[in-house]
């Protein structure tokens, strides 16, 4: 069973798609899906209903591609959000603890933090905030830019996305920012997901020009004076995600599961590397400055 293919369209199962109708969750391609008041359905739910709310059988599970639809596509997105949120609630009770926890490479003498073999930070970091509007912000952008991406990559690939986008924006962090400078918020992590769904979106063909206006109007929030926004994070996380599903969902689906599945993983090996080099070679240039 090749489970490391996107699902085909439920009416041309010759056409991958990472896109289900909202109704009946079932996949459809670009030829299928018609617009509707959230996200798009397929014609057989919209002659069968009013196009809105879900049919009698969406709660029924579904085989597609030899494999069975979760019940709740959005279930890894949660899971990642109730986990910031009690990050966030338990460092307002215990104030000490974000210290512990959040980034910086070098915070005096001697070594300190990720330079002192804390690589914990690196991802604990990601998932701290430093307000309530700092982790609204970054809840919502990853409800509504993660949610539908977990429903067209899978739960193992959409985590691995987001886990190594967060390891790739603090790499970059660390290797770029001043080394007293503290950093924290999950947005890194959340680049890496807009970055994954313009390759999907270029992927699969799909109308980019609603993407690109918001992923431009995210790079220039970045870059815009005043916010005291890492940046670092942003373009490190951008990158991470891009690259990740450029190996998961690049790969010709005529070139066998065996070799799919390498390059896929591979992609992934490579990239944690590379993020690992990049810690490394800060580590080493702290070092010697102590």
């Amino acid at each position: 069973m090749d489970t490391d293919r996107l699902p085909g369209c439920y009416r041309h199962p010759d056409r991958e798609t990472g896109i289900s109708c909202t109704r009946c969750e079932r996949p459809i391609c670009p030829d299928c899906m018609i617009s509707a008041s959230v996200g798009f359905q397929c014609p057989e739910c919209v002659r069968g209903g009013s196009g809105t709310g879900h049919g009698p059988a969406a709660n029924a599970p579904r085989t597609i591609a030899g494999g069975v639809v979760a019940a709740d596509p959005y279930l890894v997105t949660k899971i990642l959000i109730g986990i910031n949120v009690a990050v966030f609630l338990a460092t307002l009770v215990f104030p000490g603890l974000e210290r512990r926890l959040f980034l910086f490479g070098l915070a005096g003498s001697p070594l300190e933090g990720v330079a002192a073999g804390e690589y914990y930070r690196l991802l604990t970091s990601t998932f701290l905030h430093v307000g309530p509007l700092h982790i609204l912000g970054n809840m919502l952008a990853l409800w509504f830019i993660g949610g539908p991406l977990e429903q067209a990559l899978g739960r193992a690939r959409y985590l691995t996305v987001y886990l190594l986008s967060a390891l790739g924006g603090s790499a970059v962090v660390y290797l770029l920012t001043p080394m007293y400078v503290p950093t924290l918020g999950a947005s890194g992590a959340v680049f890496g997901l807009l970055g994954a769904t313009v390759v999907l979106f270029r992927r699969m063909r799909y109308e980019m020009r609603p993407l690109i206006t918001m992923a431009v109007f995210m790079l220039v929030l970045t870059f815009m004076p005043g916010l005291n926004v890492s940046w670092q994070a942003h373009i490190g996380g951008l990158f991470t995600g891009a690259l990740v599903a450029l190996g998961f969902l690049w790969p010709a689906k005529d070139m066998g599961a065996r070799n799919r599945k390498f390059v896929q993983w591979g992609t992934c090996v490579a990239v944690f590397l590379l993020a690992t080099a990049l810690i490394v070679l800060r580590t080493a240039e702290l070092s010697a400055l102590t």
